[in-house]
């Protein structure tokens, strides 16, 4: 961050530094404690923002990540060998930590500042600085209070209540500014923030950066903007019209006997609408011609007149159904906007329309209202797209306002939407004050239908792949309306980068299973919910057994159904779904309740074994000639990646024999040729052939699955290979744990056990920084001179048995500059994901399909078939 002379002051090493430049006392500067006003804070603590509009009170706030220290003598040999600079690029850090998006109704503004003081987030999450003593003369500041940046007309209107109630001073912000600020950022930075709706059918739209302008923006708050947007702070508001969200509201309340009774939200007026028969006051094409008007396009059920109905029958208001009404009118003002949006763009010849503002809610009927009328009135040629944090675009761009805050820098692939625990039950709309520790979280009671709606806080020691927040104060059930809106937590994470071999990165799809086939995703969600008992097992025996983990056991498996039970319902409720998208949740959850690592004892206890057997293996692998070799060692990664506790079928056989056993077993089913089975290319590029022998690869990088049997006896010992051919070799592991599947933090500890029983591996771990203690003696027996290759191990920046290569931690992609091979191993980054990847460097895919489904699905073949893809540099 830019300080600014001496006027900035560094409180520890865990505690950001402060900004006093033209820092102010407030209030009577006689007072012993006076408040000092500090407007110059920037970015490194919790920034908050508003967005305070007639209805409704938008509110983001940003949570730091706590940076953990990487200066061991092993990060910096390994940073020496890759090649990585040290220095930021930038006099100020870019941000790392959350974007939380929160609202309230601005007619109980009571809870949104009590949530604001709750969390903090008035004094920059700080705590109050000052003593209890009268006598210490050193206490001088009451507490630290910042400046707020906030929009619309509340900011204005209840600038005093937050300056009396929290010491908030509102900076305002100019509305449209912000608007066209936060749809340009969330348009560039967010993979699928629009979508189009058409007869309750999402699809999710990618946008191109690079083609985004001009567009049209409309913003459906209480009335309507319409602002076409030619570029960053370049626009014009060039319509809009008094008849909006307000006006739904408004006559809603007049038109309604039961919304004036119980004195209900926007929110339950729009969920009346859903049990509503618009047919009993709206007059159709049909009711005028009996039939369709296909002469001019209309069909039947077109709407031709509004409460047209009423004109035509002697009834009294409270005969009509409420919810009649609340759809009639939720039609007419949707088709009126929709229709007006249409001309404009039309007017300035503009291709694309985007809808944000809460009146839209991500509501089903609203979008197919817009939609249908954009569709009728263009004939076709254009369509409404929808934003997913449509009602948030001027709290964040308000936010945005902050001078360096670094998110003008940050691009799509440096951003990760979580879905905490409580978005299943709430549609995602988080407010509320927050719940104080895990414990209030855990006990909950009545979970899968009535919740005090937690969403969770980072655990102690992770990356912050979390978030602890908390939605209504009184929970509710899920929701009847499939389409709710749906926004989590915005994970920053500046040091992801898109991994530098894909051949095309905008053409990559990292998912090979379509989850938009709903008998795929009934099938995948049926799956997790079958394997959860055991997980929650495995889970609950990492931490001891202990009650308190039994009960975070519990509420991690109705959490979990809870997010399962919302995707069945609404598959696109958290966006564009894969598989690998839902494991990666699961992951996620988990973490949540605090289950760091659900497999440790396993993992264990799997290495174990399998480094007690590696010696005698590698004396077999050092009997055999070259090329027997080379098809010994992909039999063995293809047999020993049988152990994977995330699949059924796979758990089953550890029942029926010793991991050793099962090895063996494996290897000796062997069986060429396989279901895919390109290894005689691989065998060709590696060996050549006849008296030609090819140079061997530069750099190979190694994305290993799980631990035990795998890694050690199977993707080492190719390692091993690798190397005494003179072939640097990285190998790529987790960031964080996934079922049993090794980590980058495990891996140094494995390979230095595993170098007791190999001299290659010990000169090559000595040479990449993986054993800093060199042994001095050769352990087996070998006289060869070799060359000191580096083996070096980097973390591919996620948690899942998955991998998406448009995210992959810096080292990782520094790593991927000088490679020349990867090698893709398992299920989860070589099938479920990565199966159809093309690279600019040679590939090898290796994998035993462990589901049947997938296995007919992908390979035309059965359970325990195996994959060897080899694929040559594009």
């Amino acid at each position: 961050m830019a300080t600014k002379g001496s006027n900035s002051i560094h409180r520890s090493s865990s505690r950001p530094l402060l900004d006093l430049s033209k820092a102010e006392i407030q209030g009577n500067v006689e007072e012993k404690y006076p408040t000092i006003l500090l407007p110059n804070q920037s970015d490194d603590l919790s920034h908050l923002a508003l967005d305070i509009g007639g209805s409704l009170i938008k509110l983001v706030y940003f949570s730091r990540h706590e940076g953990q220290s990487t200066n061991d003598k092993r990060m910096k040999i390994l940073k020496d060998k890759l090649g990585i600079l040290n220095g930021n690029r930038r006099s100020y850090p870019i941000l790392g930590g959350r974007l939380h998006f929160v609202k309230f109704e601005t007619n109980k503004i009571n809870e949104c500042l009590e949530f604001i003081y709750s969390k903090k987030l008035h004094c920059g999450g700080w705590e109050s600085h000052h003593s209890d003593s009268t006598n210490d003369q050193n206490a001088v500041i009451k507490c630290i209070h910042f400046v707020t940046k906030a929009t619309g007309g509340g900011a204005y209107k209840f600038a005093d209540l937050f300056k009396e109630r929290l010491g908030i001073s509102l900076d305002k912000e100019d509305e449209m500014d912000c608007l066209v600020a936060g749809a340009n950022f969330l348009l560039k930075a967010i993979r699928h923030e629009a979508y189009t709706h058409m007869e309750g059918q999402k699809e999710f739209i990618q946008i191109d950066p690079n083609d985004l302008f001009p567009y049209l923006l409309v913003n459906i708050g209480s009335g309507v903007s319409m602002i076409k947007v030619d570029g960053d702070g370049k626009f014009e508001r060039v319509s809009g019209t008094n008849v909006g969200g307000g006006t739904y509201w408004g006559l809603g309340r007049l038109l309604t006997n039961w919304f004036v009774k119980i004195n209900s939200s926007f929110d339950e007026l729009l969920e009346l609408s859903q049990k509503g028969d618009n047919r009993t006051t709206d007059m159709l094409v049909g009711d005028i011609y009996g039939t369709d008007y296909p002469k001019i396009g209309l069909s039947a059920s077109t709407i031709a007149s509004s409460f047209g109905k009423a004109t035509l029958e002697n009834k009294e208001l409270e005969e009509y159904r409420p919810e009649d009404i609340s759809l009639s009118l939720l039609r007419m003002i949707s088709y009126n906007i929709g229709q007006i949006s249409y001309l404009n763009a039309l007017r300035f010849g503009l291709k694309r329309i985007f809808f944000g503002g809460f009146f839209i809610r991500g509501h089903a009927y609203t979008m197919d209202a817009i939609s249908f009328a954009v569709h009728f009135w263009s004939k076709g040629t254009a369509q409404a797209m929808f934003l997913r944090h449509e009602g948030f675009l001027g709290a964040l761009g308000a936010f945005m306002s902050y001078e360096k805050h670094g998110l003008d820098d940050l691009m799509v692939h440096q951003f990760v939407e979580r879905f905490p625990m409580g978005a299943p039950y709430t549609g995602g709309k988080i407010h509320g004050p927050p719940l104080r520790n895990l414990n209030e979280k855990a006990s909950l009671e009545n979970m899968c239908t009535e919740i005090t709606a937690p969403v969770p806080m980072t655990p102690p020691g992770t990356t912050g792949l979390g978030g602890f927040e908390v939605p209504l104060s009184k929970g509710s059930t899920l929701r009847s309306d499939a389409s709710a809106l749906n926004v989590g937590v915005l994970h920053l994470i500046p040091t992801l980068e898109v991994f530098p071999l894909l051949v095309d990165p905008k053409m990559y799809e990292p998912n090979t299973v379509d989850l938009s086939d709903h008998s795929e995703l009934e099938y995948w969600l049926t799956i997790l919910s079958e394997h959860l008992p055991d997980l929650v097992d495995k889970a609950v025996a990492s931490e001891g057994g202990t009650d308190d983990s039994k009960r975070r056991g519990d509420a991690f498996a109705r959490a979990f159904s809870a997010h399962l039970a919302r995707l069945m319902e609404e598959p696109a409720a958290y966006g564009k779904l894969g598989l690998a998208n839902l494991l990666e949740m699961r992951e996620e959850c988990l973490r949540e309740f605090q289950f760091v690592d659900a497999y440790r004892s396993i993992k264990q206890r799997e290495n174990e074994a399998s480094l007690a057997v590696l010696h005698d293996l590698l004396m077999e692998l050092d009997s055999l000639d070259e090329e027997t070799r080379l098809l010994t060692l992909i039999e063995g990664v293809l047999a020993a990646n049988i152990f994977d506790w995330g699949s059924r079928a796979c758990v089953d056989l550890y029942h029926k024999g010793t991991i050793i056993e099962i090895y063996r077993m494996s290897r000796n089913k062997m069986q060429r040729p396989w279901r895919v089975d390109d290894f005689d290319a691989f065998k060709e590029r590696m060996l050549g052939s006849g008296d030609k022998k090819p140079l061997p690869h530069r750099r190979a990088l190694l994305f290993v699955d799980n631990s035990g049997a795998d890694i050690v006896l199977g993707m080492l010992p190719l390692a091993r290979e690798l190397l005494r051919r003179g072939t640097e070799v990285v190998l790529v592991g987790n960031s964080l744990p996934a079922l049993n599947d090794v980590t980058a933090m495990e891996l140094p500890d494995i390979v230095a056990e595993a170098a007791k029983h190999c001299d290659i591996l010990r000169r090559a771990a000595e040479s990449g920084g993986l054993l800093v203690d060199a042994m001095t003696n050769t352990l087996d027996g070998s006289k060869e001179k070799l060359p000191s290759v580096p083996l070096m191990v980097v973390e591919n920046g996620c948690g899942s048995p998955c991998i998406d290569f448009r995210q992959v931690s810096s080292e990782l992609a520094a790593a991927a500059k000088d490679a020349d091979l990867i090698i893709l191993e398992g299920m989860g980054r070589s099938l479920h994901t990565n199966l159809y990847a093309q690279f600019k460097c040679d590939a090898l895919k290796l994998a035993m399909v462990k589901n049947q489904r997938l296995a007919e699905k992908l390979v035309q073949g059965n359970i325990y078939d195996c994959v060897c893809k080899y694929e040559p540099a594009y």
